[in-house]
């Protein structure tokens, strides 16, 4: 495997996060320490494979991160710029990340560079280490908005794009699902906004991680818009939701884990019908990628769907290591390949 050293800016200030818009890369302020990052390689999807394609996706390349900084992990959610350069993120301890990727000169991921790290505020411009309060799970960028899902403490709260480290919310977006049907850290778990050359065109769509109806199907709600109200996602255990974000067709991509001690880790992605996405209606739809610890995974938490120049469809994936010496940090990045008007 190569390895590749990368200096990264963290910052704890509020003030410092890398600020990402969803059509302009805004200025990164200077962070208050810079912290050695070590990024490794990883060239192939299924360990001790080259095989690169799987299914609809091509395994473009990956890295692993660790620092010597307790602030790397945690990654819950990622969303990338317009150009693919940047992103911005949040971790279920109640911060932003964001930075910089670097690639060679086929795209390919080699290292990270301007990653910050800030506190998300409260509605009163407060910080919190209580992990009920800040326990933030999804992210999606709308216009000059980003919209932030919590779990335990179930809210989406709207924070400016140009600046969302240094802003509390400035309003927060009615959830629907009813509060009683929200399972304590079983909530909030995905949240997305439709694209415009789509049926929902701009509305903003969330999935629940494993709160169910009495059928044991999964709660979500259009939040916005004509058609907003409650639907369901059909569960197929042991899978439940991480993640999801839309292809540009307005199919929407979920991303789902298990984990067993017979068993072990295990991650999915199943393509959903966005035609189908309506109040009371029941969605479902075929699995598209699947993985277990024969492949680089590990805890994936993060999905993003971002497009190049040439209208290639990117799927990043990132995982969540919980700060535990025996899980991993890590980037995934796939060209998803699959017929998109087939929904292959």
């Amino acid at each position: 495997m190569i390895k590749v050293r990368t200096m990264v800016r963290l910052s704890l200030g509020a003030s410092a996060l890398a600020v990402l818009a969803a059509s302009t890369v805004l200025p990164l302020s200077a962070g208050d320490e810079t912290v050695p990052i070590r990024s490794r390689a990883i060239p192939n999807f299924k360990v001790g494979s080259d095989q690169t394609r799987f299914g609809g996706f091509e395994f473009v390349g990956g890295l692993e991160l660790s620092s010597s900084s307790a602030a790397l992990g945690a990654m819950s959610a990622i969303r990338l710029s317009e150009d693919r350069a940047r992103f911005l993120g949040v971790m279920d301890t109640g911060s932003w990340y964001a930075g910089r990727f670097e690639r060679d000169q086929n795209g390919v991921l080699t290292g990270i560079a301007d990653f910050s790290v800030s506190s998300l505020l409260d509605a009163d411009g407060a910080a919190s280490d209580q992990k009920w309060r800040v326990d933030a799970e999804g992210l999606a960028l709308r216009g000059d908005e980003v919209l932030v899902s919590f779990e335990r403490q179930s809210r989406v709260d709207i924070y400016p794009a140009k600046a969302p480290g240094s802003s509390r919310p400035t309003g927060s977006l009615p959830v629907l699902i009813p509060l009683k049907e929200i399972r304590n850290n079983r909530g909030l778990e995905a949240i997305m906004v439709a694209p415009e050359a789509s049926p929902l065109a701009g509305e903003v769509v969330v999935v629940t991680e494993k709160s169910l109806n009495a059928s044991g199907d999964i709660f979500a709600a259009i939040l916005t818009g004509p058609s907003k109200g409650v639907f369901f996602v059909k569960r197929h255990s042991p899978y439940d939701v991480t993640d999801g974000d839309f292809l540009p067709n307005g199919d929407l991509l979920l991303l789902e884990r298990r984990f067993s001690i017979a068993e072990g880790i295990g991650m999915r992605i199943r393509r959903i019908d966005g035609s189908r996405l309506g109040p009371g209606n029941l969605v479902d739809g075929p699995v598209v990628l699947e993985a277990n610890f024969g492949d680089q995974i590990d805890n994936m938490e993060g999905l993003d769907v971002s497009t190049d120049d040439k209208g290639q469809i990117f799927v990043t994936l990132v995982s969540d290591d919980n700060h535990s010496i025996l899980q991993r940090n890590l980037v995934l990045e796939f060209r998803y390949i699959g017929n998109i008007a087939a929904g292959g």
